[in-house]
């Protein structure tokens, strides 16, 4: 029994331009899966592929009410394309945002719904992860949190330390999940959750119920009677298991 990490999941008023945004920052295609859902992928792209994890852009009425703790950062190759990719988003309506971030090489920008994300410096690490270098997760214990996320999707751990640890799909391709250690994950406020989908021959219910023995817990955030199911992991992070497609 296994899960795909395939997308990560943005909340926003206007799903259409948040989602043209995310198209345009990342180069990818637009798509859309029904009213109030707006699907990025790159070009061609087959889901699901762990070359890349997709983004959903999804309708909600208050997203300001949203109290997620993940964020995207964006890969550059070199200073000269940090410089340009940022400019280049500032003209797509992303803003600088400060969070209390200091003098540091990445720049951290805010979407036109003010979703924060990050441009990095250039990181070897990244050299081969396409435009999304991370899905960065925020916690208390990175260590920890990094052995329920392996086991959840298979991924492996490539580095883990007190302060972060680093994991990424078996195939060696696609973007990291980096799980990064912060005083108080309670406090951030961000509207970006991850989206598993079960494997071919997985069952929904089955990897549901592996996931609660490992730890995770039910998460009501009034989704109501949906196809998808709403978890947590042990640190309280907000995810979703998608129903087989």
């Amino acid at each position: 029994m296994t899960l795909q990490l395939v997308q990560v999941n943005i909340k926003a008023r206007d799903d259409e331009r948040v989602g043209r945004f995310w198209a345009e920052a990342l180069g990818w295609a637009l798509s859309s899966e029904g009213p109030g859902v707006t699907n990025v992928e790159p070009v061609g792209f087959d889901w699901p592929d762990p070359t890349a994890v997709c983004v959903d852009v999804v309708r909600v009425p208050d997203p300001e009410t949203v109290r997620y703790r993940a964020h995207l950062d964006l890969a550059s190759t070199s200073a000269e394309h940090q410089a340009e990719l940022v400019a280049r988003l500032e003209g797509l309506g992303a803003t600088r945002a400060d969070i209390g971030q200091g003098d540091v090489p990445w720049t951290v920008l805010a979407d036109p719904e003010g979703n924060l994300f990050c441009v990095l410096e250039p990181r070897p690490v990244y050299a081969d992860t396409g435009p999304i270098a991370a899905v960065v997760v925020g916690c208390s214990d990175p260590r920890g949190l990094a052995r329920f996320w392996g086991a959840a999707a298979g991924w492996t751990v490539h580095e883990e330390h007190d302060e972060w640890a680093r994991l990424r799909s078996p195939a060696g391709v696609g973007p990291y999940l980096e799980l990064v250690r912060v005083d108080d994950p309670g406090a951030l406020r961000h509207r970006i959750h991850v989206d598993l989908l079960p494997t071919p021959g997985s069952d929904q219910d089955a990897e549901v119920a592996r996931l609660r023995a490992m730890g995770a817990t039910d998460a009501d955030v009034g989704q109501g009677d949906v196809p998808w199911r709403v978890l947590a992991d042990p640190e309280g992070n907000q995810f979703c298991v998608l129903h087989p497609r």
